[in-house]
């Protein structure tokens, strides 16, 4: 443990002393390509590369907004709740053979902090009203093309917090189907690529660690 620990930081003083290169950004021609439900942009900008020669590069961005997601668990049942629902996108790359994708709760902002978008979207897909979830971190899902970003939380539940039967908005033609699994199932299902959604695999990754208190190699 010591060892691993001073290679770790050799590293980081290391990366702090390296040179880190932002190129020079300019943005030449921005074209609306669609805006239907959510916006598509495609891009001509200008790139300057470190040794001071630039080039032009065309890039199409996906803006859908930015969204939140979260991992409801117990700790005294050793239970987690997920969603599961159709995944139009599974389905045409997955051969029209598989759409359905078991996920953790998860929604767009729509203009609310990320803290009270999960609050309600906990409330509206899984029936269970939280207050106060932990926000883990940040990241973007897509970064090559897409725009949002994700804010991840914790929170933990019980029966008693349940006050709807969840499922979703019908106005938003929205079918959800609300589960209570143990975490080793859910995380069985995940080595046997049953749970494919990447916002999924990484809280059932962090709450493996950090909340149940298992060995990752589990």
């Amino acid at each position: 443990m010591k060892i691993t620990a001073l290679v770790v930081s050799k590293s980081l003083r290391m990366f702090k002393r390296t040179s880190m290169y932002d190129p020079k950004i300019h943005i030449k021609e921005k074209k609306l390509l669609s805006n239907n439900h959510y916006i598509l942009h495609k891009y001509a900008i200008e790139y300057t590369k470190k040794d001071g020669s630039s080039e032009i590069q065309e890039r199409e961005v996906y803006d859908k907004g930015s969204g939140a997601a979260i991992l409801l668990y117990n700790k005294e049942k050793q239970t987690i709740i997920l969603t599961r629902q159709f995944r139009l996108a599974i389905y045409l790359n997955e051969g029209k053979k598989r759409g359905m994708s078991i996920e953790v709760c998860a929604g767009l902002l729509d203009g609310l902090s990320p803290t009270d978008c999960i609050i309600k979207e906990t409330l509206e897909e899984t029936g269970y009203k939280i207050q106060h979830p932990e926000h883990l971190y940040n990241a973007y899902m897509t970064p090559g093309a897409v725009m949002e970003k994700v804010s991840y939380f914790m929170a933990p539940y019980d029966e008693t917090m349940k006050i709807s039967q969840g499922g979703g908005l019908a106005s938003e033609q929205e079918e959800i189907e609300v589960l209570e699994i143990k975490f080793d199932d859910a995380y069985k299902m995940l080595k046997e690529g049953q749970i494919i959604d990447g916002k999924t695999i990484m809280l059932l990754q962090y709450a493996l660690i950090h909340i149940f208190n298992k060995n990752p190699k589990c």
